[in-house]
């Protein structure tokens, strides 16, 4: 049989071996995963990228120097056998599947040292430190399930390719060194040599290109793009990720949201063997803060958020009544069967509520008895029965609540969104029944243009700053730059996010095509017409000579696949990634480089303190 891994070294590889195999001799390579001399019997399992096979030593088919070298074996030594193969016994340990090699002969293709991490451990035997995990992590890969991490990102990027090729998208690569612009993040800069004191960016994203390739008529393009930006890591961030980038031509939001559900369900189905229900539920950015606290909701979660404020002002609590006269509001969520968790349980909540920047969190059940809790006693006769009405609750229910400052009332602090979120997202964790299983896309829509930023004092663009403004705000956006920036705030985009099981997977919008209107967006955004000719003059000049309309979206590549993958860390799904301190612990990257080289770069090297030297010119 012909096997697509065939080599002068090997027959089959070792996932391809079947029944017709059987009683044939076969030429098989891996690596030694695991060993078991039992005496005058000596068993190993063999592992290569595509499965494990049992190969087993016994004097009736090897002979002595065979069986020498078998029990002399290591883990993760390299070796070729030859023998029979043979099916296993039904009611044999299926671990390593139904066949077995019965080797005659053995060759130890490559000696490995005692490996400093486990490629093979028991359930029972604990994971090495990631940090050791991340310095040999050529070892690390060589596990079966991390291993299957990377054939299914490979079958994830191979099924989007098809897809946007059938459809008429054109891959095409934009350059690596580029220039800084404004995306949102910090550039890493790279020095050029041959014009010294000037530098390229790498790029964030290839935003800027794509619109180019646009104006350029190349109608739809994609790329499997690799992006860098110098940012604060966490599990799911990594300095360079990959993200499915496309653009086009001639088309609005609802081409760009009917082409990605395509592209994610036909992968869903090729890859995972499930059908997704599309179209996506959607929903406004202020409706998703609204009833989820966060533009980002994780849809199968059974909470929602509802307003009590003009209910609860009148209850008899001061807390409550202290909102009176101000534009703090008092939300909340009722919590289904959430009177069975356990005081400490509760308690855990106000740590929950804090984290988010609440002061705490206000809580009652309601039983068979009535309400029970810190502020049941606003409950009198009357108000018990209207905020039952007005929450829901039932018997065996719990409502927490949060008060004060919201996104859409003023004053000083932080906004209690998040805290709500948080209080909603671990709740789905702690109480049974309220998390369902399942694919929870949607759409998130009409974000704001602009969010403002405390620390830059400015307004800033919520995505970037080629996003299209909403067409019913476009006075708005006159308005702004011409220095009334009155309802700034209110200025809409038409941008769009694809959030899944509550993370944020993919984010687009219509661009701007018209330079006119892209110079409004810089002054709103205080970039005056000197800077944007500097950082953008490129773009600015290529829509005076006949931009099309377009849009587009850029979808995590990584994150797309972690999740797919059921794995806890972008770490499990990239090959070589960084660890949270941005360092790379296999290569120990970044790392200092000689004066020499600093100097055919012009650069200087910064000098410590305590350095008494004189600095280098």
């Amino acid at each position: 049989m012909t096997d697509i891994f065939r080599t002068s070294m090997r027959d089959e590889a070792l996932g391809s071996l079947d029944r017709e195999h059987v009683d044939r001799q076969v030429r098989l390579v891996g690596w030694v995963h695991r060993a078991r001399d039992l005496g005058s019997l000596v068993f190993f399992d063999l592992r290569d990228r595509t499965g494990r096979v049992q190969v087993s030593f016994d004097p009736e088919w090897a002979d002595e120097e065979t069986l020498a070298r078998a029990r002399a074996l290591g883990a993760e030594d390299v070796v070729r056998v030859e023998g029979t193969l043979a099916a296993r016994p039904a009611d044999a340990q299926r671990e390593v599947g139904e066949f077995e090699v019965r080797a005659t002969r053995l060759e130890v293709v490559s000696e490995s040292e005692p490996p400093p991490i486990p490629v093979y451990r028991t359930p029972e035997e604990e994971a090495p430190a990631e940090e050791r995990r991340l310095r040999y992590r050529y070892l690390d890969l060589r596990r079966p399930e991390i291993q299957q991490n990377f054939i299914l990102r490979h079958r994830v990027g191979q099924s989007v390719r098809a897809f946007l090729s059938e459809r008429g998208f054109l891959e095409i690569e934009t350059p690596l060194l580029t220039k800084r612009t404004p995306e949102g993040a910090r550039d890493y800069l790279v020095p050029s040599r041959v014009h010294p004191g000037e530098f390229y960016a790498l790029p964030q994203s290839p935003q800027l290109y794509k619109q180019l390739l646009m104006v350029a008529g190349m109608d739809r393009y994609f790329q499997i793009a690799r992006c860098l930006r110098d940012e604060d890591l966490r599990a799911d961030r990594q300095p360079e990720f990959t993200q499915v980038d496309l653009e086009m031509s001639f088309a609005g939001t609802e081409d760009v949201l009917a082409l990605f559900e395509g592209m994610v369900g036909q992968v869903w189905r090729e890859v995972l063997d499930e059908e997704l229900a599309t179209p996506f539920p959607r929903m406004t950015h202020e409706e998703a803060l609204r009833r989820f606290g966060t533009d980002k909701p994780d849809l199968r979660i059974d909470l929602e958020i509802v307003d009590l404020t003009d209910l609860l002002q009148e209850a008899d609590f001061r807390v409550f009544q202290g909102t009176k006269g101000t534009t703090d509001r008092i939300r909340g969520m009722r919590i289904p069967g959430g009177a069975a968790l356990s005081r400490r349980e509760i308690d855990q909540l106000q740590e929950v509520a804090r984290e988010g920047g609440a002061l705490g969190v206000l809580w009652v059940k309601r039983t068979e008895e009535g309400f029970s809790g810190p502020f049941s006693r606003a409950l009198t006769e009357g108000m018990d029965a209207r905020f039952q009405e007005a929450s829901g609750m039932e018997p065996g229910d719990l409502f927490v609540a949060v008060v004060g400052r919201f996104r859409d009332g003023q004053g000083e602090g932080p906004a209690l969104e998040p805290a709500l979120d948080l209080l909603r997202r671990h709740l789905g964790r702690a109480v049974p029944d309220l998390h369902r299983a399942g694919h929870g896309w949607l759409w998130v829509t009409d974000f704001p243009l602009l969010e403002w930023d405390p620390e830059a004092e400015r307004w800033l663009a919520s995505h970037h700053p080629f996003t299209m403004p909403h067409p019913d705000d476009r006075e708005l956006v006159s308005a702004a730059a011409a220095g009334n920036d009155a309802d700034v705030g209110r200025i809409r985009s038409l941008a769009y996010d694809a959030v899944y099981n509550g993370h944020e997977m993919a984010s687009g919008s219509v661009r701007i095509h018209d330079s006119a209107l892209q110079e409004e967006v810089f002054r709103v955004l205080g970039i005056g017409e000197e800077e944007a000719r500097e950082k953008f003059g490129f773009l600015l000049e290529s829509f005076r000579y006949g931009a099309p309309p377009h849009a587009g979206i850029a979808l995590g590549f990584d994150r797309l696949v972690m999740l797919m993958a059921g794995a806890p860390s972008l770490r499990d799904v990239i090959a070589f990634p960084k660890t949270t301190a941005a360092r790379a612990l296999l290569e120990r990257a970044p790392s200092e480089v000689p004066d020499a080289e600093l100097d055919t770069l012009g650069l200087v090297r910064r000098r410590s303190r305590g350095d008494t030297d004189p600095p280098r010119h």
